[in-house]
């Protein structure tokens, strides 16, 4: 295919490159919502407790954000397609493998490692990466759009999930969720495509003389510690790693875990839970979007402390919100917290490539590992206030509080990496 024949196109091959990325997202993302809908089934069935079950989402999150910067230098390496179809084979099978659980290693193995690592093959650095590699322009709008597809995957599946659980059991719906990962490894195999240069063609919005970047060649294990030894070098690093280790905290690891286990302890039905979670998922698109758009033309530092300020209100005022029926204030704060869940990715992914070049996708890799770190120990935690206390408020001030000081860290980033003496 020449280029020719592909500038006569209308519609430019990196658009069809994001499709197929935001589905495989989606697909990856399924799994990634059912342990905090598994979680009470599983401790009905085998009496294990909040904190044994949240060890293995502690793994799983673990994992998830551990492997991003080593995938971020894989896909350098060997290319989106291959892993990307080996992340999401590993996430069917995980899936798969978690109905023979009938122990808490078990899952930890299933629910933590596998879907840890295949989940955590793509991830962000995913989107990251596609944005990079295939667009000039517009970088911002399609790691917004890419993100809204991993977050609202993992919130969207919630009250199907639900259902599923209710009616046929929690078996059932594991199966379901890995026959949707599976599904999406033959589009990533047709439609997906390493690099414009695969289809003879330049990146959307490449200007004139545009040339590629010298393709990765070295060990991608050493390229991404490699970086990380040069970035750790800088306060700016440590600036963006401890702001989204608290964006962790304060959605995967707290609200995306407990947010069900609490509401129930409130009385409320866990069906009715899973649709508000997946409430957020649906103004997470408009927020995540929007942010994008936004991060194209605003200072991202101011934004990142705007969603965290935000955030820290909702979670401040939410253990009075939460009841056994659904009132307009609690609809008002997941409205709010859906257009912040993960609209802190755009300005940070932005941030990263500002401040560290073409280093940029892989020093993601290593703040997004951040992320999952504080996302693991909010999911532990949380389950210990809750086995000690018997409820969740001390969880939501304490993430209030971290937000208060994410927001402060976001607006102080330098605007040039300096290195600590």
């Amino acid at each position: 295919m020449s280029t020719r024949e592909v500038g006569t196109r209308r519609l430019h091959p990196a658009w069809i490159v994001a499709a197929v990325a935001f589905l495989a997202l989606v697909g990856a993302a399924g799994f990634r919502a059912a342990p905090s809908v598994l979680m009470l089934p599983l401790e009905a069935e085998f009496g294990w407790s909040r904190t044994e079950l949240s060890a293995a989402v502690t793994v799983n999150l673990l994992f998830y954000g551990l492997m991003a910067p080593f995938a971020a230098a894989l896909m350098a390496r060997f290319g989106m397609r291959a892993v990307t179809t080996c992340a999401l084979l590993l996430v069917a099978a995980g899936a798969a493998l978690s109905i023979v659980a009938t122990a808490p290693w078990l899952l930890v193995l299933t629910w933590g490692l596998m879907i840890g690592l295949g989940t955590g093959s793509m991830a962000l650095v995913f989107a990251a990466t596609v944005a990079d590699q295939w667009f000039v322009r517009r970088r911002g709008l399609v790691v917004g759009v890419l993100t809204a597809g991993s977050a609202t995957g993992q919130l969207a599946f919630l009250p199907f999930i639900a259902i599923l659980v209710e009616e046929q059991g929690w078996r059932q719906a594991s199966l379901l969720v890995a026959a949707g990962a599976f599904a999406v490894v033959p589009l990533v195999l047709i439609w997906l495509r390493n690099r414009p240069a695969d289809l003879g063609t330049t990146p959307f919005g490449a200007p004139a003389g545009w040339t590629a970047p010298v393709r990765a060649t070295g060990n991608p294990a050493r390229t991404a510690l490699s970086t990380l030894g040069r970035a750790a070098k800088t306060r700016t690093f440590w600036a963006l790693a401890a702001g989204f280790a608290i964006c962790g905290a304060t959605t995967n690891g707290l609200v995306g875990t407990h947010f069900i286990p609490s509401a129930h302890d409130h009385g409320m039905p866990e069906t009715t839970a899973a649709g508000l979670l997946a409430v957020v998922g649906i103004f997470d698109i408009v927020g995540t979007i929007a942010s994008g758009w936004l991060t194209d033309r605003v200072n991202p530092r101011i934004l990142l402390a705007i969603y965290y300020a935000g955030r820290g209100l909702g979670l401040l005022v939410l253990p009075f919100l939460l009841s056994e029926a659904v009132h307009s204030p609690i609809i008002v704060f997941v409205v709010i917290y859906g257009l912040d869940w993960v609209a802190t990715v755009p300005p940070t992914v932005a941030l990263c490539r500002e401040l560290f070049g073409p280093d940029g996708p892989v020093v993601f890799g290593w703040v997004f590992a951040a992320h999952q770190v504080g996302a693991a120990i909010a999911a532990t935690v949380a389950g210990v206030v809750r086995d000690s206390t018997g409820e969740y408020t001390l969880a939501w001030f304490g993430a209030a509080g971290l937000c208060a000081v994410a927001a402060v860290v976001s607006v102080s980033i330098a605007r040039r990496p300096r290195v600590d003496a």
